[in-house]
């Protein structure tokens, strides 16, 4: 039996799984997929907001600017990217202005640092690209961009560091009381049990919530469209630009990514399934129309990727946090849409906190803060490139030329603790295949790396795993 079990290795039950990892706790993360960040964690804005946006009093606004403070002492701690941006919220009429005012009010209810509203000539001067139209600004100079996927991977790779276990391919099909703790059944017949249960399924958090509580939650996937744009336009926008928010959200944004690109997006739309993550010529004209009054001369040729995400929209319209009151030892980490990344760091400090004081469990003395990262050669001066090679030759052999990714950093990503065992896996830990060919190139390679590493064939490389086959072996025999 373990301590705790958390359930979904997306970005908030990995924060959870690291900071329970603190303690003199066995800790089990269970996630459905075959990798961490599979699930909306991959497929975000990449944001980290200031929290002038929720409504004050929630759990979204306390953990929205908890979050932010801690942000970046977190990423610097783990070696992931983060940058302090700022974000601007612009109004593009004299009718939306008066609406900035209300987000100032309101982000300082919620104590965030710092905002002002300026006027045309001031947002102009911020942002030279910005549409033409624009009259104010809502300035959060607190706001940040960061790389949600690899901020992910790094807490995962932490808490395994500090004894957490991770199994994949293990989706939760019932949880139930077992004695004191909790039993949980996953999709394929394997029965866990433990003391304590964290509900961090992501879209599926209300499924499990319903099955040990009479306090019921509804969650809805809200699907959200984006448009990649290429690293030729890397300059066009240094702040995270939004525009005057809607009922659906915070509305179609332009926002540097910390990797040189721009992202474009989201659209907002209600939908059934939990599992239908297409991109649609209605929602890529949706955001193409939205974002032209932001970025006049949106550069549709150097759009590089599309691609969609799924929102955890609750009912509640509020995250749904700590354990619930009829279930003893469940805790939940529900309803976690936007701003869930950047309420993360603290959501998993506070869950933790929560938990170790119900189990009755100490901080370890041996924890590890940082368990270390390959050097990522991208990152390097001409000096440091020779010293990597010097010390491993693989490191020149370049496998994405996009990217600058080389052969000893592919196979780093496959040998960790956590380690990449699909294309998507080697490219969201690397790069390799997110520059402008998107794998076009390096593809044929990463298979072929993917293979020796785990010994297995061509045919059994998976895209993001399941039946995501790369290749396939046609029988070429004739009948007759």
């Amino acid at each position: 039996m373990s301590d705790v079990i958390v359930i979904g290795a997306g970005v908030i039950g990995c924060a959870v799984a690291r900071e329970l990892s603190r303690y003199a706790l066995s800790v089990r993360v269970l996630e459905r997929s075959c990798d961490v960040a599979e699930g909306a964690t991959k497929s975000n804005s990449a944001i980290v907001h200031a929290g002038f946006d929720a409504k004050p009093g929630t759990n979204k606004a306390r953990f929205n600017v908890l979050g932010n403070a801690r942000f970046e002492a977190l990423c610097r701690e783990l070696g992931v990217p983060f940058q302090r941006n700022t974000s601007l919220v612009v109004a593009f009429s004299e009718e939306e202005a008066p609406r900035l005012e209300e987000l100032r009010a309101r982000g300082e209810k919620n104590g965030v640092p710092g905002l002002r509203v300026v006027g045309r000539d001031a947002v102009h001067a911020l942002e030279p690209n910005i549409g033409r139209e624009a009259c104010a600004a809502l300035v959060a100079p607190t706001g940040g961009i960061c790389c949600p996927y690899e901020l992910t991977f790094r807490l995962a790779e932490n808490a395994a560091a500090n004894g957490a276990e991770f199994v994949f391919n293990c989706g939760v099909r019932t949880v139930s009381r077992c004695g004191e703790g909790w039993r949980v059944e996953t999709d394929d017949g394997r029965l866990f049990d433990a003391r304590a249960v964290v509900n961090a399924a992501g879209l599926y958090a209300d499924v499990l919530n319903n099955q040990v509580s009479a306090e019921k939650l509804t969650i809805t996937p809200r699907r959200g469209e984006y448009l990649m744009i290429d690293k030729a336009y890397a300059g066009a926008f240094r702040a995270t630009v939004f525009q005057t928010p809607t009922p659906l959200g915070k509305g179609v944004l332009v926002s540097p990514t910390v990797d040189g690109t721009l992202i474009v997006g989201p659209t907002a739309e209600n939908i059934d399934d939990k599992a239908d993550t297409r991109t649609t010529a209605q929602g890529l004209e949706k955001i193409r129309q939205a974002a032209r009054r932001t970025w006049n001369e949106l550069p549709l040729a150097g759009v590089i990727a599309t691609f969609a995400g799924l929102r955890a929209r609750g009912d509640r319209d509020d995250f749904v946090l700590g354990e619930a009151p009829d279930a003893p030892g469940f805790f939940n980490a529900a309803a976690m849409e936007s701003p869930g990344l950047t309420a993360a760091p603290a959501v998993g400090v506070w869950l933790a906190e929560k938990m170790a004081g119900k189990l009755g469990a100490e901080p370890k003395a041996t924890f590890v803060g940082d368990a270390g990262h390959w050097p990522v050669f991208r990152l390097m001066g001409a000096a440091a490139r020779a010293a990597a090679i010097a010390r491993d030759p693989a490191y020149g052999h370049m496998v994405c030329r996009c990217e600058t990714v080389t052969e000893a950093e592919v196979r780093a990503a496959v040998r960790c603790r956590i380690g990449a065992r699909t294309l998507d896996g080697v490219k969201r830990r690397t790069r390799a295949g997110m520059g402008r060919c998107q794998g076009g190139f390096c593809t044929p390679r990463i298979v072929e790396l993917l293979c020796e590493e785990l010994g297995l064939e061509p045919e059994q490389i998976t895209k993001f795993g399941g039946v995501s086959n790369l290749l396939t072996t046609l029988d070429t025999r004739h009948s007759g």
